[in-house]
Formats: C-alpha cells, structure tokens, sequence
C-alpha cells in the first residue's frame, strides 16, 4: 500500500501516521462523495429521459418496477466494497476474496436469467405485483435487458474497495464518470431508435454499470500489483471465514433492498396505485442524493479509523458536519416552493403528479441524518469484524416498514406513494435505534484499549 494511503488508514505504526485531521478526511472522501452524487445524478436524469417520451405515467411505472427487481437482484453484492475495503490487506486476502466475489456475482446473474425463463416471473408481475397487461409486458422486456447488472456491480464493488484502500478514491469518480457517459450515450442512441421509455432506461443502466466494471478493473491495476508485495495479516481466508464475515453483511443488503419491490406490492393496492408507481422513483431519487454524503461515508470510516479506533473523535466531528450539510438543504426544498420546481420544472412531472410528492418529500426530509448516522454504526461494527448485528437491524426496520405499509394501504386506504415515505421513515428510526447498543460497544471498547 502507497505511504499516503496508509498515512490515511491508519496501518501504519502511530509515530509515523500524522493526525487525521478533518481536512484529510475530506480530501479522503470528497472523490466518493462525488461517486455517489454521479450515481444519484443517473435516477433524476433517467427519470425525465422517459418523463419527456411517450406514454410518460406507464412507462416510468415500468421503470420503477423494472429497477426495484434489479437492486434486489444485486442486494448480496452490494456490500462487497466494504468487504474488500475491510479484508484485502495482502495478496492471499486478494485471491480468496476474490473468488468468492466472483463466485457469488455469477450465481445471482444466472438465478436472473433462470427467473426470468420460467412463468413465476408473470405470475410476479400480473398477480402478485397487480400490474396490467402492457405495464407486466414492458417491465419484463426490460428485465432481460437488466440480466448483466448484478454481475458488473459485484465485479466493479470488489475492485473499488481495493482503490479505496489503496487511498485511490479519485479514481473510483472516474470510473462513475465512465459510468454516466456510457449511460448517457446509450440512452440517446436507444431513444433515437424509437425503443419505449422503459426500455431506454434499462439500456442506458447495463451499459453504464458495464463500462464501469471495466474502467475500475482497468483503473485498479496498480494497486493489485501492490498487494503482491505484501502478505495477509492473520485473518481466516478460508471460504468458511469468509463466509462468516460477508454473509450477515449479504443478508443485510438483500433484507433491505427487498424493500423496495415490497413498496411496489403495496403501491399496486393502495389508493392512487398509478400516480404512486409513477412518482414513487422520482421522488427517491431525489432522496437519495442527499444521502450520498452517508453512503459514501462509511468505506471511509473502515478505511481511516485506525488501529484500536483512535480516530473516532474525528470520525464522528466529521460525521455530525456531513449529517447537518445533507439535511438542512432538503429541509429547505422539502419546505418551500422548491418542491415544485425540481418535481415540476427538472424533472418533469405534470402539475397533476407532481402533487403527489409534496406531503412525501417533507416527511422524507431527516431521512440525510438518519442514513448518515445507520452507516456510521454500521462502518464501526464492521471495522471490529462485528457483523452479525447489522442483520439484525436491518430485518428491524423492513419489518417496520412492512407494518407501516400494511396499516396505511390495507386498513386506512391511504395514498400509497405518502404511506411508503412514513414507512421508510419510521424503518430507518428503528433501524438506528437497534444497532446504538452495539455500536456505542465498540466505542467503549476503544476507550478501554486506549486507556491499557
């Protein structure tokens, strides 16, 4: 590893490692910030694409159909940067690690084929999910054209955990870079072509993430070569060791991205199940760029926290200032006329539509701190190979939200697309409540190994 990369670490000895100071950790995580806002820029952008095509309210319904089944298929993967982040330390952690992450990425790319070969996937669409005949009809075409997706982002997550190790976060942007241009080009190409919206926006999404996983593999090259010189600390590689570190994290991913074709359940028999399918993507996806500073939060707190957690006081300075960075603008949006003009004006929805958003957007609007607060707990378990309780957290809070969506949808016939922002919001206070034990244990025991 590079002298500056383990500077930052902490891997290094304490007389040789300078402070981490809060302007290092920005430096740090600035270019994974960047990463993520790039990815959050990929949702709205996709969204007016079809939003200004035809037959805009059936085929973004689609759309959030087609793309809720695609997270869900890379749920077990997705958690493979912070594995590779946490583990690869040498050239036998790279080998073992490795293999099971491409072991596992082929599994859940040829379980999507086999699904989408078999009736269950209609049954899914038409029965379980509700939809009509032309929605179930693009949404599957578009499932096919999907099939790749798991596969490159358990490829690409492997090889970026590796460069942020390395202290290479820049170059994990660029490889986002490649991502949105590819995404864009596609998208355009496929529009010219006359293809439905739907299916320009499942294009743009394999070709991006495709081009991505190349650009990294390519990008991380040198940091491989590194780990050649350097051999493993002493940590059980074996598949059984393996296994019992990345499994709980696996499990979290999948219990908490089977959210989102739980909400599509629920959508499909709330009131308003349309408007709810329609705006439902729309307005996560601007959410979710006001929680990329969380998101690209917590590789950095596995990265730069340090033997024995010695740099938890500015971890957590630098947490409280991303928390309240992230939050008071959405505030601001959520509570103003704002509202209207990104619902409306960028990203294209009708007034009529757009109305839809208004109640969701300002209960959706503290979910910034809430995520940023889960990924701290969760970065600081798994910094101390603790990984058990943030499965645990996680089935918490999907089945709060469950329960939410169950009271509002089934017993008082809400709007659905309002019930399903009370749901995530009330999952996510549950899920922090649950891992505060456990989390604040590692902060004690930090104390204690300081103190002997």
């Amino acid at each position: 590893m590079p002298t500056a990369a383990r500077a930052v670490s902490g891997s290094e000895t304490r007389v040789n490692t300078p402070p981490l100071t809060l302007s290092r950790l920005a430096r740090f995580w600035l270019p994974l910030q960047a990463t993520w806002l790039m990815m959050a820029v990929e949702g709205p952008f996709l969204a007016m694409f079809i939003a200004r095509m035809d037959a805009p309210k059936v085929n973004l319904a689609a759309y959030g159909v087609a793309y809720s089944f695609a997270i869900i298929s890379e749920a077990p993967v997705i958690m493979m940067m912070s594995a590779s982040t946490a583990l690869v330390d040498g050239r036998p952690a790279y080998r073992a690690l490795r293999r099971f992450a491409h072991t596992l990425s082929a599994a859940l790319t040829l379980g999507v084929g086999l699904a989408l070969l078999t009736p269950a996937m209609d049954w899914v669409l038409s029965g379980l999910l509700g939809l009509d005949a032309h929605v179930a009809d693009l949404t599957d075409t578009a499932l096919w054209l999907l099939v790749p997706w798991p596969a490159a982002i358990g490829y690409r997550r492997f090889y970026q955990g590796i460069l942020i190790r390395a202290g290479l976060t820049r170059r994990v942007a660029w490889g986002t870079v490649v991502r949105l241009v590819t995404m864009a080009t596609a998208a355009t190409v496929a529009a010219t072509n006359g293809m439905a919206g739907v299916l320009v926006g499942s294009v743009a999404l394999s070709s991006g993430v495709c081009a991505e996983a190349v650009a990294t593999r390519f990008m991380a090259r040198a940091a491989v070569r590194d780990l050649a010189e350097t051999s493993s600390s002493d940590q059980d590689l074996s598949w059984r060791g393996l296994s019992s570190f990345y499994w709980p994290l696996a499990l979290t991913s999948t219990i908490s991205l089977a959210v989102h074709p739980m909400v599509t359940f629920f959508m499909g028999r709330a009131q308003a199940p349309l408007e709810s399918l329609a705006t439902l993507p729309v307005l996560n996806a601007l959410i979710f760029v006001f929680r990329t500073p969380a998101l690209a939060y917590q590789e950095v707190v596995i990265a730069t926290l340090g033997e024995d957690r010695r740099h938890l006081p500015q971890v957590l300075r630098f947490a409280g200032l991303l928390a309240v960075g992230a939050t008071v603008p959405l505030v601001v949006i959520a509570w103003s006329p704002l509202w209207r003009v990104w619902f409306e004006t960028i990203s294209g929805l009708s007034p009529e539509l757009a109305a839809y958003t208004m109640w969701p957007v300002r209960i959706l609007s503290l979910m910034p701190a809430l995520s940023l607060l889960l990924n701290l707990e969760r970065s600081l378990l798994v910094h101390g190979r603790r990984t058990p309780p943030i499965t645990m957290a996680s089935v918490v809070e999907v089945v709060g939200i469950a329960g939410c969506l169950a009271v509002g949808v089934l017993w008082l016939d809400a709007v659905g697309v309002t019930v399903a922002a009370v749901a995530y919001l009330v999952g996510r206070v549950l899920a922090n409540v649950t891992l505060a034990r456990p989390a604040l244990a590692i902060i004690r025991a930090r104390g204690r190994n300081i103190t002997e």
